[in-house]
């Protein structure tokens, strides 16, 4: 019944698919890409076919002999024949023959096989037939009740063949299908024709007078019809479309065209229509060189703004004012490009540049929940023990509130490090260097000789001065660790570190006071040492082993009282305390900021290891500032962007806007003296199940600060995910509640062929459902179907609204389609791409 719901939507699509081909177009392109995807994102992997012919290969050396063998072999000198009878098998050329009987016309050159008639070619492929003739050569010949079966299972089945010139087959009353089919039952579809022409050179296979038929049953005409054969891996044509329907956008749907332009290069253009704003043109080129690769798309529409809804702005002036804005062209440009320089070196970019920053979210070409655009030009280099990488970023902001500050040049980053071949001190001795130049937009309040905020006389509002802001800065350091162990089993592992600082800026603001300094040079150095101890205690037994590992850690730096708090920070603003960086030497997630004073670090970690594979691991442990400045205190304020913001004075002095960027979340768990206790939970009783936790909570009273969990399990068909996140109110960075997130999927393979999946986004504090998807499939061995439903409910910035959107996708083997691959050029990056596109 279920394969039945696949016939009869494979029915309502055949007719659209094969107009091409009544148009006499070559119907099939094959190419590396992605399947049935109109925008070439990532899917499930599509047909993978193989190089194989349907009809014997040309390439023939007459030089070679040809051995025969038979039950009876029998010389009519009259007829000038040889008859081979009874389980003949002949060998010739790597071809396999086997038949009832064999006749050899010596006059005229020919095979005739007769009864259970199977020939074996070289590329795999197996022909049966009832009567088979063909040149002594096996070159050409004529087939009766013919069987022609490919390596990937495609097949032609015909009551009649003759081949010529050594290249082209003619089946009469034949049939074409890649699908399988067993008990007398027809095949899911198939390409019936009075006559099916294979023309091995060309790489085409023609019909005419043919249909197309579904499970037996005749359901197009096709007076003719071309396609390429299975061989062929490019070849320009029509591919199969792709369908969908948006609250926002309309009927939907797209058609590309591949262009197979040279052997290096090809082309596919896939204009897109939608009914609420017409066409939109877009094209992928790529190309492969001797050293590399490289791809280009484009995007664009000429749209029309007074179409467009905007629910999502009340205002109505602000809304006709957005329509306004948003009438005529948009578009983008995406371009990635990898290339090897030489033995050690390789470079690169992945840049995307767009009309505005709402364009490609509004037409589902990126997912709603991208909140930023990264562009990148590389450069790396990796020998055996040394590493150098340089990078040109931009940075830009996709958010309503984002500003001038959003935007950011890195020109460049540069990393290297180097490990020394030989220990020192027994130990090893590492070299790690980082430079970094950037420029971005900044805005300062301004004041008078008073320090009094200047205002607007007409709007009372403050004012303020906009400038770009310089900074370059290097870090060097060395570092050096050694590992012992004694007689009982302690570890020891010493760990000492130099590093040195050097910082130009220009027009800079103070992260504490918010005032404008207009140049500054300085240096700083910080000398660390540290040791971590261990003991493990183990215990086992027949099934299992346990672990149990007190941890202690120490670190002392010569700087106990540096504040940082009025330098900038860019590459430190993230985080995050738990027990994957509980034993760092430094938690800082940059170089921007440094640990000061002495710190230790303390835990236990207990493992669970059963012989069979399954394990548990636990991790739990607390951080203490010993002595010196804590850093991870009172991190001051990285921007002043908005100049409507009302300005105060916190309960630490400090000059601060109410929506201040912090230079890093205040409330990290790190900020007292004794650190709040983090725990990490790793459990895997077996392959098919995991979970993974990690949770903070409070060093007083033990309330949970901070938790992710993420569980994810195989039980026969049926695969589920789950994650939790949960964080708790902090009103000095803006949270004014705790938050509560829930996601996860669930999925089920139905039968062999049938799948379906459903995956859910839920904020529980406000009960609210941000998104949801479903999505069903079905995939045999030569059609895929695929039907998806996005809902979308959180975004809600200058025209992306909530949204309800379906696709639909479906590809015929050899009809025209991608063929999946992965690479290092394939647009995969995580949250940059829409669901289930």
């Amino acid at each position: 019944m279920l394969r039945g719901l696949a016939v009869t939507l494979l029915a309502a699509l055949g007719l659209w698919a094969l107009l091409p081909a009544v148009a006499g177009v070559d119907g099939r392109a094959h190419a590396q890409g992605t399947a049935f995807d109109s925008t070439n994102r990532r899917s499930a992997p599509a047909f993978k076919t193989k190089s194989a012919d349907l009809m014997p290969s040309t390439k023939v050396d007459t030089s070679q002999p040809l051995y025969l063998q038979g039950d009876q072999l029998v010389y009519d000198n009259s007829g000038n024949a040889v008859i081979a009878r009874g389980n003949v098998e002949i060998y010739y050329n790597n071809y396999i023959l086997t038949a009832d009987e064999v006749v050899y016309d010596q006059s005229a050159g020919t095979l005739t096989a007769v009864g259970n008639v199977v020939l074996k070619e070289p590329n795999g492929n197996v022909i049966r037939a009832d009567r088979y003739t063909l040149t002594d050569d096996f070159r050409d010949g004529f087939v009766q009740q013919l069987s022609s079966v490919a390596k990937d299972d495609t097949r032609i089945a015909a009551t009649r063949a003759v081949r010529r010139d050594g290249s082209v087959t003619e089946f009469t009353d034949g049939k074409f299908t890649p699908c399988k089919s067993a008990d007398g039952v027809p095949p899911l579809w198939c390409i019936s024709a009075a006559r099916i022409i294979h023309d091995q050179k060309a790489a085409t296979i023609t019909y005419q007078d043919a249909q197309f038929e579904v499970l037996g049953q005749p359901f197009v005409y096709l007076p003719y019809f071309q396609h390429a054969d299975p061989s062929v891996k490019r070849r320009s044509g029509f591919l199969f479309p792709g369908f969908g329907s948006s609250d926002e956008l309309g009927f939907m749907t797209t058609i590309p065209y591949y262009f197979a332009l040279d052997p290096s290069y090809d082309f596919t253009f896939k204009p897109s229509y939608y009914s609420e704003q017409g066409v939109m043109w877009a094209g992928d080129w790529r190309q492969k060189l001797a050293n590399g690769e490289y791809t280009i798309k484009f995007n664009a529409i000429e749209q029309d703004g007074g179409n467009l809804e905007l629910d999502s702005i009340a205002d109505l002036s602000e809304r006709n004012v957005r329509r306004e804005e948003l009438d005529g062209w948009r578009g983008s440009v995406e371009t990635k490009g990898l290339f090897e320089l030489g033995s050690w070196w390789k470079a690169g970019w992945d840049i995307t540049v767009e009309s505005d920053d709402t364009f490609r979210r509004f037409y589902k070409l990126d997912s709603q929940l991208l909140t930023d655009r990264v562009n990148e030009v590389y450069m790396v280099g990796q020998g055996d023990r040394s590493f150098f990488g340089a990078s040109l970023y931009q940075f830009g902001g996709l958010l309503l509130d984002d500003s001038a500050r959003s935007e950011s040049l890195v020109h460049p980053v540069i990393d290297y490090n180097y490990v020394h071949g030989d220990p020192v001190l027994g130990g090893e001795l590492k070299w790690n260097t980082n430079a970094v130049s950037m420029t971005r937009s900044e805005k300062v309040f301004q004041r008078d000789a008073n320090l009094d905020f200047i205002r607007d006389p007409v709007t009372g509002v403050r004012l303020t001065d906009e400038f770009e802001r310089d900074m370059s800065r290097v870090v060097t350091e060395l570092s050096w660790r050694r590992q012992l162990i004694d007689r009982i089993g302690i570890t020891y592992t010493p760990y000492a570190n130099l590093r040195g600082d050097a910082y130009q800026m220009n027009d800079y603001v103070d992260a504490v006071t918010g005032e404008k300094a207009d140049e500054e040079s300085f240096v700083r150095g910080i000398g660390t040492a540290g040791a971590t101890v261990s003991y493990p205690w183990i215990a086992t037994s027949r099934a299992a082993s346990h672990t149990i590992e007190p941890i202690g850690q120490i670190v002392a730096r010569t700087a106990t009282g540096v504040d940082q708090r009025h330098l900038p920070n860019e590459d430190a603003q993230s985080l995050v305390f738990d027990d994957t960086n509980l034993f760092e030497f430094d938690k800082f997630s940059g170089y921007d900021r440094i640990e000061t004073g002495t710190r230790a670090n303390v835990g236990v970690q207990y493992t669970f290891q059963l012989n069979q594979g399954g394990y548990a691991r636990l991790v739990a442990g607390q951080s203490f500032q010993l002595s010196g400045t804590n850093p991870y205190t009172n991190p001051g304020y990285s921007s002043f962007d908005d100049p409507a913001t009302p300005i105060r004075e916190n309960d630490r002095g400090v000059i601060v806007g109410d929506e201040a960027l912090r230079s890093f979340n205040p409330n990290n768990g790190l900020d007292t003296d004794r650190s709040d206790y983090v725990l990490g939970a790793y459990i895997a009783p077996i392959d098919a199940f995991r979970v993974i936790g990690q949770s903070r909570f409070d060093e007083d009273d033990f309330d949970v600060r901070r938790a992710d969990i993420f569980s994810s399990t195989t039980v026969g068909p049926m695969t589920f995910d789950a994650s939790y996140a949960f964080t708790s109110a902090l009103p000095e960075s803006g949270l004014e509640k705790d938050d509560h997130e829930l996601s996860g999927g669930i999925g089920f393979k139905l039968t062999e062929y049938w799948s379906v999946r459903g995956s859910i986004r839920y904020d529980l504090d406000d009960d609210f459902l941000l998104s949801d998807t479903i999505q069903v499939r079905y995939a045999d061995e030569c059609f895929i179907l695929q039907v998806s439903y996005t809902e979308t409910e959180y975004q809600d910035d200058r025209g992306l609204a909530p949204d309800r959107t379906v696709f639909l996708r479906f590809a015929f083997k050899h009809l025209g389609q991608f063929d999946y691959r992965t690479d290092a050029l394939d647009y995969v990056s995580g949250d940059q791409q829409p669901p289930d596109r």
